[in-house]
């Protein structure tokens, strides 16, 4: 390990050297101090101004290809810091968040504590709620000053943001966490009248969720009533819920989907006016994990298997609509089964109170907004129901022409709401966009139909773990079981095997947005685990090696298709009996109840003390190429040794054969063999790694791969890798292993089948083909 001074390692000046090409130019002198310079740093004056977007890549002022990781911050900013489990939904026009995520004056320690991880990357939550819950119109511009104050903070700790409007089923006030109550009011729910009739589950909001019985049923809100009505009217109030009129703020009368989507648009011109000119602030992101409602809705009587969770009892379109309107109906209970996720198992007839989940006096009067529009009707003769329209949220009840949720209403609100937050911010801001949950990309998100420079960040989590809460040597690509897969080849074993499956979905996560999207760049916005997995034994025995186990399944698979993400997530207020305080989930691997106090902490980069409170940071805190000269092309990592191996290449020239080549790449839209011409011109040869000082404190870092000309130095105090590569000729390819010595204590072993089960298997055959032989033998004789 070349030693150096602080000034010299954190930062080195690569004047112009004769032999190298024209890609790389003498490099000036970039506008800020060698000693601010870290790989890590995503500031301007750590990036060499501001980053930017070209192809599937996002860029710094060098034109080095940047890998931004960070985190969710954060889970708690779901729910007010006024919330109250027992009083709820009660007083929702008073509730405040400021201090969501954390109270300012905390901010230093946990953005020290990030930068030391790594993590300088922020999906900032905010919800609809937090800026607009008094009314229509009316801002909270006491948290918005908080929210513009934390950010200011960002800068000084190298780290960037993008502005994310979180929800989950609609709002908290139907079982999730967005928008405010008012929404579900100027439609004409009645927010004390929608549990008994199955329109929402709100038990996870006032803190259940953790038992058996109530674990995983908070995503089934999607399908039911409330959520769905609200998602559908406000995607496509106009299509499907046209004689449904409320009053807007300056007293005319709009349809549903006017006035939610006006006052989402307002609500959103007032946050980007209020954070968007700060510095820290390079994008914004419309919607979380948006859904379509009814909107495609292919039967009144059945669910979609491949987005619509059905566990306990979850009415189907048909029977919510009946028991909203107060009318006892039999509905079905779902329970957990294999391979399929659930099987229907009995049935019970729930709201036989006869409680309507419609105000009197809202705008349907009482009377449920889809029998209003001849959906369904009550046969009064029979005394029973009747599905009047079943085809009718597939296609324009006017036109008859058939519908698409994305192409239809998704697309072209994107691009609405792209408009007017650039109207105010500036068109260099980065636009964040997501599909609705474990779907893919869809092809039809062409470039017309889409803002300019966007990113696509879709979400990621293993469906079987979040749904078992479990984890172990087998797992199973849920991915591939609902798109059609042999059930044997979606099997894995192992930790080898949890490696290639997750590696496996996230790469067809990823190569399908490039195909749709034509290499514009990906980020996973959203992939984590649950700490309680297991039963939740890590917590009585403080021994994390399942969750250390799957953490680095996870990420072993995101670096193997060379994108950045933010993991969910970091919440401070997390704690080992109550999770995230949210609908039972237990994600966060951070808990200020287990941090020092923070008198005792010191914030530089080096400082154990920011460790403590973390879990399974040995998975979590992991070297990774944060600034590349060049487009990176290979990147594996193993934490049991502390080794990884990183490949780049020199931007190839722009000649007619590299174009031809690269149109092949971008036609197979493949995360290992990349575009390689045409890339912004390079104005630094400086590769930038994040080596953390948690795996190279005491040790001697081993480089190897370099030519006699490279040069390279370890800052510690920075935990920055520099590598100066002397060849940076056009297509040229580095390569670098890069390890510790001595080596770390592993933390498991790399299991797969053959290694567990291969002598068995193999006695079990050579008993299986003696057994054979001795029976041909005895025929034969």
């Amino acid at each position: 390990m070349i030693s150096r001074t602080a000034s010299e390692a954190s930062f080195i000046l690569v004047g112009q050297d004769p032999s190298a090409s024209q890609t790389l130019p003498a490099q000036t002198s970039p506008p800020f101090s060698p000693k601010e310079s870290y790989a890590h740093d995503w500031s301007p004056a750590g990036s060499g101004g501001k980053l930017y977007l070209h192809g599937r890549h996002i860029v710094d002022g060098f034109g080095r290809v940047c890998n931004l990781r960070g985190v969710n911050l954060s889970g708690n900013c779901k729910t007010p810091v006024n919330h109250d489990h027992d009083s709820f939904p009660a007083n929702h026009a008073d509730v405040t968040f400021v201090g969501r995520p954390f109270p300012l004056e905390e901010a230093p320690d946990h953005l020290a504590r990030l930068r030391r991880w790594g993590l300088t990357f922020v999906r900032l939550l905010i919800t609809w709620e937090a800026v607009e819950h008094s009314g229509p119109g009316v801002y909270d511009t006491e948290y918005l000053d908080y929210v513009r104050k934390l950010l200011s903070l960002f800068p000084q700790y190298g780290m960037v943001a993008f502005v994310a409007l979180h929800q989950d089923v609609w709002s908290r006030y139907t079982g999730g966490s967005g928008a405010p109550a008012w929404t579900l009011e100027s439609v004409g729910f009645d927010l004390h009248g929608l549990e008994e009739p199955g329109a929402a589950w709100l038990k996870g909001v006032r803190g259940g969720g953790h038992t058996e019985d109530e674990r995983g049923l908070w995503p089934c809100g999607y399908q039911k009533l409330a959520a769905a009505t609200m998602a559908t009217c406000f995607w496509a109030g106009d299509t499907f819920a046209p004689k449904l009129r409320i009053k807007a703020p300056d007293g005319r009368e709009v349809s549903a989907q006017q006035f939610l989507q006006d006052s989402f648009l307002n609500m959103w011109e007032r946050i980007a006016r209020t954070v968007g000119d700060l510095e820290a602030v390079i994008g914004f992101e419309i919607m979380n994990e948006p859904h379509r409602g009814y909107v495609e809705l292919q039967s009144m009587h059945a669910f979609d298997y491949n987005t619509d969770l059905h566990l306990g009892h979850v009415p189907t379109a048909f029977q919510s609509f009946m028991l909203g309107a107060g009318h006892p109906t039999a509905v079905g209970h779902w329970t957990r089964s294999f391979p399929l996720p659930t099987r229907l198992t009995s049935q019970r007839v729930i709201n036989t109170a006869g409680q309507k989940a419609w105000r009197d006096d809202g705008p349907t009067q009482g009377k449920c907004l889809w029998e209003l529009h001849g959906v369904w009707g009550w046969d009064q003769k029979k005394d029973e129901g009747v599905v009047l329209r079943e085809n009718y949220f597939k296609r324009n009840p006017n036109t008859g022409k058939e519908v698409d949720w994305y192409t239809d209403f998704y697309f072209p609100f994107v691009k609405r709401w792209a408009e007017r937050v650039r109207s105010v911010t500036g068109a260099d801001k980065i636009v964040f966009t997501e599909p609705i949950p474990n779907e893919f990309c869809p092809t039809s998100w062409t470039s017309e139909r889409r803002p300019q420079n966007v990113v696509y960040a879709p979400h990621w989590y293993d469906l079987n773990t979040l749904f078992a809460k479990a984890f172990g040597n087998f797992t199973v690509n849920v991915q591939g079981l609902s798109r059609g897969m042999f059930p044997l080849k979606a099997f894995y074993w192992g930790q080898k095997g949890a490696r290639d499956n997750f590696a496996l979905q996230i790469r067809n996560l990823v190569e399908a947005g490039y195909r749709a999207m034509g290499e514009s760049p990906v980020i996973i916005g959203e992939c984590g685990i649950p700490m309680d997995m297991n039963k939740g034994e890590a917590f009585e025995t403080d021994r994390w090696d399942w969750q250390t186990k799957m953490m680095d399944a996870l990420l072993t698979a995101l670096e193997r298709s060379l994108i950045g993400f933010t993991l969910w997530n970091y919440n401070p207020d997390n704690d080992d009996h109550t999770g995230d305080d949210w609908n039972g989930e237990n994600f966060s691997w951070f808990s200020q109840k287990r941090a020092l106090p923070p008198s005792w902490l010191d914030r530089a980069q080096t400082s154990p003390t920011l460790d403590n409170g973390g879990r399974v940071l040995k998975a979590v805190v992991r070297p990774y190429p944060a600034k590349t000269a060049g487009i990176p092309l290979r990147f594996e990592y193993e934490m049991n040794t502390g080794e990884f191996t990183y490949e780049w290449i020199v931007p190839e020239d722009a000649s007619s054969a590299a174009a031809a080549a690269d149109e092949r790449r971008v036609a197979r839209a493949s995360v290992r063999d990349p575009p390689r011409a045409g890339h912004p011109a390079l104005r630094s040869n400086k590769t930038e790694i994040f080596v953390p000082s948690q795996l190279a404190h005491g040790r001697k870092l081993v480089v190897r791969g370099l030519k006699p000309e490279d040069k390279h130095t370890y800052d510690e105090a920075h935990q920055t890798l520099v590598i100066v590569a002397h060849d940076n000729a056009p297509g040229t390819v580095h390569r670098v292993v890069v390890g510790v010595d001595p080596l770390p204590k592993p933390a498991f072993e790399v299991n797969d089948f053959w290694g567990d089960y291969g002598f068995h298997v193999l006695a079990a055959g050579a008993g299986v083909i003696a057994f054979v032989v001795v029976l041909v033998i005895g025929y034969s004789s």
